[in-house]
């Protein structure tokens, strides 16, 4: 009783709090948001620390691969599993939906009536640069100081890779770089290690103001939505990451996974941002045994590039439009149009709270053919979604980086772990 008390002391803490806010939330409803403030603290603590994190992180994973034959086959082995994980995720998400009906005629009807009058300002904004403009915009930043803005994760995630690289390149001469960069990635580790410590009394207010907030005046569609959703992601969380922890280790694997997958799991459903769990979703990976160049690589790449929850929200979205415009879907044709909308919008949600998937969202209704007024509809869809899909993108991540360590380390890697600690 005392080892599992040790072992999973952080994960009941953390539990009982989610459990005591989602208390609150029900009990006070509207009211329970009195405590998001103590919530928010918890996750602006996260935020700014997301930035360097990333960098250092990356910079020196990167820099510490001495053979250029691991560094290649690490990122090849990351593509490979990212890319083969949300093709499933796109036909789970395709099968889950397309004989369901999300919205109904009637409720289609009001929920159009109530929407309509809230696009005007969003189509000044989404017509002003094209989609190869937004993806230009994703990838890179004109200035150097926007790097250090969390809206820009991706540009960073590119420099942190080619900046390691490039010491990597630079051999004994990078030396005090390393050194400094490896002195202060160990400081920001520490620092997270501190905010943490506060983790059950912000998750626990950031999930009472959830819960407490939650629109009871979601209209049917919404309704059936976000309850049949929730039923696809739990069933994807519990079947399909035991499986792929199943393939990364055995039954080794699934019990490493599942002794340390609560943590991340309860931070990305209380603070809906993937960003936000980078650092909590290392550390589990790290537990699991995930080398340190692979947790460090595969998870702050995941969280702007890997998105199972989002892509299968994407399908759920597209789905919705099409009851709600009556579109149909019969052929061949149809039908991979959906899988290649919904994977293609998925690279363009970027790793930040509720909003970051506008881009995504207007890329699904112009491809799509529907007209701007949509928009409102997939931001509410996305809204309630939330913390569902950023459990499952989080989680996805620590997973993949246990499928990344079998194809990189072999069969073997979790003994060899317990043999380094």
């Amino acid at each position: 009783m005392k080892k599992f008390l040790s072992n999973y002391k952080s994960t009941i803490i953390l539990l009982v709090a989610i459990i005591v806010g989602a208390i609150v939330g029900i009990v006070f409803k509207e009211k329970a948001t009195i405590v998001k403030p103590l919530g928010d603290l918890f996750l602006n603590l996260l935020l700014v620390i997301v930035v360097p994190l990333i960098f250092l992180t990356i910079t020196t994973s990167v820099s510490k691969m001495k053979t250029p034959k691991r560094l290649g086959k690490i990122f090849v082995t990351i593509i490979g599993v990212f890319v083969f994980t949300s093709i499933i995720a796109v036909l789970i998400g395709l099968l889950s939906t397309y004989f369901v009906k999300l919205v109904e005629p009637e409720d289609g009807e009001q929920i159009r009536a109530s929407l309509e009058q809230a696009v005007t300002d969003d189509k000044e904004d989404t017509e002003e640069l094209t989609i190869a403009d937004r993806t230009v915009q994703l990838l890179t930043v004109d200035d150097f100081y926007k790097l250090m803005s969390k809206e820009n994760i991706i540009a960073l995630l590119i420099l942190s890779v080619i900046f390691g690289i490039a010491m990597n390149m630079s051999g004994e001469k990078a030396k005090p770089v390393r050194d400094f960069l490896e002195s202060a990635n160990s400081i920001v580790h520490n620092i997270i290690k501190i905010i943490m410590y506060y983790a059950p009394i912000g998750l626990g207010c950031y999930f009472a103001a959830l819960v407490g907030n939650f629109g009871a005046q979601i209209a049917v569609g919404y309704l059936k939505t976000f309850v049949y959703y929730t039923i696809i992601a739990v069933l994807f969380y519990f079947i399909m990451y035991t499986i792929y922890a199943f393939l990364a280790g055995g039954r080794k694997g699934v019990k490493a996974f599942w002794k340390n997958a609560i943590p991340s799991t309860m931070t990305a459903l209380a603070t809906c941002s993937s960003a936000a769990s980078i650092p909590v979703n290392i550390e589990c990976s790290k537990k699991i045994g995930v080398p340190d160049d692979i947790a460090e690589t595969t998870i702050p790449l995941g969280s702007s590039f890997h998105k199972d929850g989002s892509i299968i929200g994407s399908v759920f979205k597209i789905m919705f439009l099409v009851c709600l415009f009556g579109t149909s879907m019969a052929t061949a044709g149809d039908i991979l149009g959906i899988l290649g909308i919904a994977l293609l919008a998925n690279l363009l949600i970027t790793a930040v709270p509720i909003g970051g998937g506008t881009i995504s969202e207007m890329l699904i209704i112009s491809m799509m053919g529907y007209p701007v007024a949509a928009l409102p509809i997939l931001t509410i869809i996305a809204t309630i979604i939330d913390p569902q899909a950023t459990m499952l993108n989080v989680v996805g991540d620590t997973v993949s980086s246990m499928m990344v360590t079998r194809v990189v380390d072999g069969k073997d890697w979790l003994e060899k772990g317990e043999e380094n600690t």
